[in-house]
C-alpha cells in the first residue's frame, strides 16, 4: 500500500455503486489530484443480475464477477474490511485478510457495502439455507442441484428419491423467480441424460408470503409470470411464510410438509450490519440517511448510496424513496463520483433525480417479463420478445466490454451447444480426496511411532544397564 500527501478519496465497498463511483472519480479526476482507494473483502465486483443464469450454466460464473484490480488500475485495491470509522480524525480501521488492523487516514469517504440476505429466526434455516447474493452461492446451488439428479437416478430408495427431487424457494421477487424458472429449466434438460429421473417426479416449489411474485413489474405481468411458472409444474404458494426446516423437513404456515435437500433463500434484503460501526445517521430501516445530492446528512465529506442508503425519491415525489435495485445504483454512482469531484474542487453538489425505466426479468431459456416506462406509457411484454429484452439491457449493463464479449459468446455458444450437465460438487472440498489418500499413511506413520519411541527407551535402559555393569567390573 503506497502512501501519499495527497487527499484521498476512501470507497468502503467495491459492489454496484463502490466499482462505478471508483471508475467516475479517476475519469474525472485530474492527474495526481487524489488518491482514491478501494476496500473490500473480495476483490471482484459481482453483477449479481446474472447469478440465476450463472446457477443454469447458461454464463460462465467467470464472466458474472469484475475484477477490481483490472478495471481500477489507478486506484489502491485492499482486499479486507472496514470495521470501524473514526469521524473526528478522519480514520479507517482497516483488517485485511490476514494480519493486524491497521488505521487508513481519509479526506473523502464513499459508503458502498450494499446489502446482506434479510433472514429470520426460522429454526434449521441457517443449517439448510442456500442464499444468492454471491458467485459461489450460484455455483454451489448448480453443483448442488445436479448432485441431488445424481443422488436420485443412483438409489433405489423411494424416500431418498423424493427429498432429492424437491426443491424449495422463498421468495417471489426478481431474485427467486428468475432462480426457480433458471433451474426448473437446467433440471428439465439434465434430466434427459438420467434413465430413473423424469421431470414429474421432481417437485419445485415457490413461496412468498405476499399476495404476488414479480411485483417490480406490476401486478398484471407478475399474475401472468405466476402462470406460466405453475403451467411448468412449480407449485406456487403466496400469502404463505416458512416456520421451519429443521433437518430438511419444511414446514409451511399453510399446512404444506415435505422434506428438501435443496431450500434456497432469497426472500428480500438488509443493509450490511457493518454500517453500525461508523457511527453514520440510520433510517428506521438501518440505511444510511442522505439527502437527494448522496451526501450523509449532517456531513459534507462522506456520500452513500446503493442498497446501503436510503436515498429521496425525487422523481416519484416527497416522501418516497428509491428502491435498492441496479438501475438506482449504476445512475447513483455516476452522479456520486461527480459530487465527490465537484467537493474536492469547492464546486456545489448536485441532486440525484431519475424516474424508473421499467424492468425485465428472465424466467428460464426464451421466457421472460418486461415493463418498459415511455414517457407515462408503461409498455408490458412477456414471451420470447421479453427474454430478449432481459438479455440485451443486462448484456449492455455489465461493466467493461470484456465482460460483455465473454457473455455475448456464451449465449452464442449456448444457441448451438447443450448446456453442460456435469456437477462439480467436489470444487466445494477440493482437498477431500487428497485427504483420504493422505490419512491413512498419517495414521501408519503414527501408529509407528510409539513403538519406535518404546524401543529407543529400552535401548536407553540397556546402554544404561551396560554401562553400570562395566563400572563394577572395574
Amino acid at each position: 500500500m503506497s502512501t501519499t500527501e495527497r487527499p484521498r478519496i476512501l470507497v468502503v465497498g467495491g459492489g454496484y455503486v463502490g466499482l462505478y463511483a471508483a471508475r467516475r472519480i479517476l475519469k474525472k479526476m485530474r492527474y495526481g489530484e487524489a488518491t482514491v482507494t478501494v476496500v473490500d473483502p473480495r476483490s471482484y465486483m459481482t453483477y449479481q443480475p446474472f447469478l440465476p443464469e450463472a446457477a443454469a450454466g447458461s454464463i460462465s460464473p467467470r464472466h458474472v464477477v469484475v475484477p477490481l484490480r483490472r478495471v481500477l488500475p489507478k486506484a489502491e485495491v485492499l482486499t479486507g474490511r472496514v470495521s470501524t470509522i473514526d469521524q473526528d480524525r478522519r480514520v479507517a480501521t482497516v483488517a485485511p485478510l490476514v494480519g493486524e488492523p491497521y488505521e487508513l487516514p481519509f479526506d473523502y469517504l464513499v459508503v458502498a457495502l450494499g446489502a446482506v440476505s434479510r433472514t429470520f429466526p426460522i429454526p434449521g434455516l441457517a443449517e439448510n439455507g442456500i442464499g444468492m447474493k454471491g458467485v459461489e452461492e450460484a455455483i454451489g446451488l448448480r453443483n448442488h442441484v445436479l448432485e441431488q439428479l445424481d443422488k436420485a437416478d443412483s438409489t433405489t430408495d423411494d424416500e431418498i428419491r423424493r427429498r432429492a427431487l424437491t426443491f424449495v424457494f422463498v421468495g417471489g421477487g426478481f431474485a427467486g423467480a428468475e432462480t426457480v424458472g433458471e433451474i426448473e429449466d437446467m433440471a428439465r434438460d439434465a434430466a434427459k441424460y438420467y434413465p430413473n429421473v423424469r421431470r414429474e417426479a421432481m417437485r419445485f416449489v415457490l413461496v412468498d408470503v405476499a399476495d404476488k411474485i414479480l411485483p417490480e413489474v406490476g401486478p398484471k405481468l407478475g399474475e401472468w409470470g405466476r402462470e406460466h411458472l405453475q403451467n411448468r409444474g412449480v407449485e406456487v404458494y403466496l400469502g404463505t411464510s416458512m416456520k421451519s426446516c429443521t433437518d430438511g423437513r419444511v414446514v409451511l404456515s399453510n399446512g404444506f410438509e415435505a422434506d428438501s435437500n435443496t431450500i434456497v433463500w432469497t426472500a428480500g434484503v438488509k443493509p450490511n450490519p457493518a454500517l453500525a460501526g461508523f457511527g453514520l445517521p440510520l433510517g428506521p430501516r438501518g440505511h444510511v440517511d442522505t439527502t437527494a445530492a448522496l451526501q450523509v446528512k449532517g456531513t459534507d465529506y462522506i456520500w452513500a448510496a446503493g442498497d446501503n442508503a436510503q436515498i429521496p425519491d425525487l422523481a416519484a415525489g416527497e416522501g418516497q424513496w428509491c428502491p435498492p435495485n441496479a438501475q438506482h445504483a449504476l445512475r447513483q454512482a455516476k452522479v456520486l463520483g461527480d459530487n465527490v469531484i465537484s467537493a474536492l474542487r469547492g464546486f456545489p453538489q448536485s441532486d440525484y433525480k431519475h424516474a424508473n425505466k421499467g424492468a425485465v426479468a428472465g424466467l428460464g431459456l426464451h421466457k421472460g417479463v418486461a415493463m418498459i416506462v415511455v414517457g407515462k406509457m408503461k409498455i408490458k411484454v412477456k414471451g420470447r420478445l421479453a427474454w430478449y429484452m432481459h438479455r440485451g439491457y443486462h448484456g449492455m449493463a455489465v461493466p467493461t466490454w470484456n465482460r460483455k464479449i465473454r457473455v455475448l459468446a456464451d449465449w452464442t455458444l449456448g444457441m448451438f451447444l447443450k448446456r453442460e450437465v456435469v456437477s462439480l460438487g467436489a470444487m466445494e472440498t477440493p482437498r477431500e480426496e487428497f485427504h483420504e489418500a493422505a490419512a491413512p499413511v498419517m495414521a501408519a506413520a503414527a501408529a509407528k511411532q510409539p513403538e519406535r519411541a518404546d524401543r529407543r527407551e529400552d535401548a536407553a535402559h540397556a546402554g544404561k544397564a551396560g554401562n553400570g555393569a562395566k563400572a563394577k567390573a572395574g
